[in-house]
């Protein structure tokens, strides 16, 4: 799964690596991101035939839902139901997105107490491109909120010693077909659905203050000394 991740890249950084045509709106860089906060989110509108890199709110409220109570319990969307489960099915169709991340959390248990946080990030040090889905929704207001969800596939190396999904994290060539740049049909698409070589990801433990949403800030990745990690999971950048 995905329940935190972090994003630090600069504008600069991200206009280069995802060539979005907007303005970037100024978004701080967020080492804590959780569920119900809001992220860029990359998108791709068909009408202008451009990208855009807007904040988008991370948990996804289908158009259909009642409220925006249940947003944060879709903050993933397994890959091998999506194109048919009703909270995802249009999104898949339709509305298929990226979020930039330069890393993610899980959580390991290691001994008594809370489990240990890991940080895990591209070994090439660019920001990830996460398979995800957006949907809007109209609020009693009359105003649209505009909400995400991040897809997981089975995990696979080293990952499974910390948890059994991991996020779907397409290579560039992938991000075209995944936008609706191009036209790849559904077996195309879930094709893609596949995690990316754990030898290609750096992981390391560390401070578990980052179980606390309210913690920010570039020290939550600083390596820590006194976890118990198995082999290839002490691998800090």
């Amino acid at each position: 799964m995905c329940g935190r991740y972090y994003l630090e890249a600069s504008p600069a950084k991200l206009e280069k690596q995802f060539s979005p045509k907007n303005p970037l709106p100024n978004h701080p860089a967020n080492y804590n991101v959780a569920p119900t906060q809001e992220s860029l989110v990359l998108r791709f509108n068909p009408a202008t035939e451009e990208r855009s890199l807007d904040p988008l709110r991370w948990g996804l409220v289908p158009r259909w839902a009642k409220d925006a109570s249940g947003a944060a319990k879709l903050m993933n969307a397994r890959s091998e139901g999506m194109a048919e489960k009703p909270s995802f099915r249009d999104a898949f169709a339709k509305r298929r997105c990226l979020v930039p991340a330069d890393g993610f959390y899980e959580w390991r248990q290691e001994g008594p107490g809370p489990k240990q946080p890991y940080a895990i990030a591209l070994r090439s040090g660019e920001t990830m491109a996460l398979a995800g889905l957006w949907e809007g929704w109209k609020q009693p207001d009359g105003s649209w909120l505009r909400t995400y969800t991040i897809v997981t596939t089975e995990a696979t190396g080293k990952i499974t010693a910390l948890h059994h999904r991991t996020p779907v994290i397409l290579p560039p060539e992938h991000w075209d077909a995944w936008l609706g740049e191009r036209e790849s049909g559904t077996e195309g698409l879930l094709g893609l659905m596949q995690a990316l070589d754990a030898e290609k990801l750096r992981v390391w433990p560390v401070s578990k203050r980052v179980n606390r949403f309210s913690e920010n800030g570039p020290s939550l990745l600083a390596p820590v000394s006194d976890a118990q990690p198995p082999e290839g999971l002490n691998d800090p950048p």
